[in-house]
């Protein structure tokens, strides 16, 4: 049996509402085709057209995993070492180092803290450049490489090259320089290492001010707190 209310009340919608049924589909049909736009948008979020450069929270993160991947790398490559101190773990200096380059000289270039951060793992472990490229690529590498003495040569050659090569080296070597330079004069300012006498001492800080002055221009802070430190100690 048909419920003939039932059946009166439907038609007196429809009498009230004549194109509800074409409004609901031509509704469906737009929700149906913003669907589809948004898929599409969706997927072109996530990935990039080859001519367009990945999104920045894409690049962000891929520099933070560069900086992380690169301290893991030179704590466990200094894992053994200790500095003059024969106390202080090693890896504490050159974490020093990229905190003064981020926290003095506000330096966020991910290439140039990873490069602090293993600037001295070629000079002073077994690690090669060639495991440096391969592991942080072409730009790390060549600011490692000219961070890299030759240990080959006699200490005061060694020295000596520093004073005239410095200031011909990348503005990103440079900033690794100097952040390094300004850690080493704090450290050796708080606390002289075994066996160093005063002359030792102010000979370091007055060759250190040689080689600074070949890198004028390169960052204004990190020149503040350089002069700071050695006018302090040598006047």
């Amino acid at each position: 049996m048909v419920d003939t209310k039932k059946e009166e009340k439907l038609i007196d919608i429809d009498a009230v509402y004549p194109n509800v049924e074409k409004e609901k589909r031509e509704l469906e049909k737009e929700f149906e085709k913003k669907k589809l736009e948004d898929s599409d948008d969706e997927d072109d979020l996530k990935k990039p057209k080859n001519d367009e450069k990945p999104l920045k929270q894409d690049t962000e993160l891929s520099d933070w995993n560069l900086v992380m991947k690169a301290n893991d790398f030179a704590a466990r490559r200094h894992r053994h070492q200790k500095r003059k101190d024969n106390a202080t773990p090693y890896i504490n200096h050159p974490i020093g180092v990229q905190l003064i380059l981020t926290n003095e000289a506000k330096v966020y270039d991910p290439v140039t803290l990873a490069a602090a951060v293993l600037h001295d793992v070629v000079e002073d472990t077994k690690t090669t450049l060639e495991e440096i490229r391969e592991l942080f690529g072409e730009e790390v590498t060549e600011v490692v490489e000219q961070c890299t003495d030759d240990k080959t040569l006699a200490k005061a050659e060694r020295k000596r090259l520093q004073a005239e090569n410095y200031g011909k080296h990348t503005h990103r070597a440079k900033l690794v320089h100097l952040a390094d330079k300004l850690y080493n004069l704090r450290d050796l300012e708080r606390k002289a290492p075994i066996g160093w006498d005063k002359k030792r001492v102010n000979e370091y800080f007055k060759w250190s001010r040689e080689v600074i002055g070949q890198m004028k221009g390169t960052n204004e802070a990190l020149e503040y707190a350089l002069d700071d430190v050695i006018n302090r100690h040598l006047t």
